[in-house]
């Protein structure tokens, strides 16, 4: 699933190749997508590209014909949806139910650049919505504080008092915003918390190492990812991982086994060696701590 990193990366892909740039026509082969109806897609033919933001791991498209007219096309990828950037595009409608293209945006012309948004598999999880205000999406307006913005302090603030594992905290949305499963096993590691450490019951030092290590991890692979091509974007995520689906490789800091707790829908990676005093946590639902 893109997270943070991919998000940034994904939204300065656009600001540098599609601003500035009228949409021709926008093609919807997926209906289900689309989980708003007003305005409807069809209003942003005309409109000019002014930028692209993130809000979590929300992308968001701008659009304006005059100021103070803005649409927002707001896209959650999931887990296998994906932005695909082209400098040609097929002229004729895509056929609804076709393969994985949910969604097409030709800017200058029709056939001429833009981009797709694409889901893969099965589970169509992909959510696209175009409002006037992105604070109209729902899961836009639970956001709680962007993951970079996080002062030491704050952090520290925030998990006073909760009972969840530190791992649920950070890939909560509303607690967090834009870090997911794969940057919260990164984190852990290079912060060596065992995934169970309780999020309330930190030391002072540890609430240190967090930040450091969320600030760490995050500012690299935004720095390795934007720039990057968006074909290439998943391919760098995967580069940079010391931990996150690698199971059964030996860590690249103490050596020890990366080793691997799954649940119904998910899983995640550690290392005892860096993060639980080298005892593996049980890979079962109801794993108590382990200290």
């Amino acid at each position: 699933m893109p997270e943070l990193p991919e998000v940034e990366a994904l939204a300065d892909h656009l600001r540098e190749h599609a601003r500035y740039r009228p949409v021709a026509r926008v093609d919807v082969a997926s209906m289900s997508v689309l989980k708003t109806f007003d305005p409807p897609v069809s209003a942003l033919t005309g409109r000019v590209v002014t930028g692209a933001a993130r809000y979590g791991k929300f992308l968001s498209v701008e659009f304006a014909d005059r100021p103070g007219e803005e649409l927002h096309l707001i896209t959650h990828l999931s887990r296998a949806g994906w932005l695909r950037w082209h400098d040609t595009a097929a002229a004729a409608p895509p056929k609804p139910g076709r393969g994985p293209l949910a969604l097409r945006v030709h800017l200058d012309a029709v056939g001429g650049p833009g981009f797709d948004l694409t889901e893969a598999g099965t589970q169509k999880r992909l959510a696209v919505y175009l409002v006037r205000d992105p604070g109209e999406v729902p899961g836009i307006a639970r956001l709680g504080p962007d993951a970079l913005a996080l002062s030491r302090d704050e952090i520290g603030d925030l998990l006073a008092g909760r009972t969840e594992r530190i791992k649920t905290v950070l890939t909560e949305q509303s607690a967090i915003a834009g870090i997911g499963n794969a940057y919260s096993d990164e984190i852990l590691h290079t912060a060596r918390l065992s995934p169970y450490a309780v999020a309330g019951r930190l030391r002072p030092d540890q609430l240190d190492a967090l930040h450091d290590a969320l600030r760490t991890v995050l500012l690299d692979a935004v720095g390795r990812s934007v720039g990057q091509k968006a074909a290439e974007l998943k391919g760098e995520k995967r580069s940079g991982m010391r931990v996150h689906a690698r199971t059964g490789l030996p860590c690249p800091v103490c050596g020890d086994t990366v080793r691997e707790v799954s649940f119904a829908d998910r899983s995640f990676q550690y290392c005892p060696g860096c993060q639980t005093g080298g005892t593996p946590l049980a890979d079962r639902r109801l794993s108590r701590l382990v200290k």
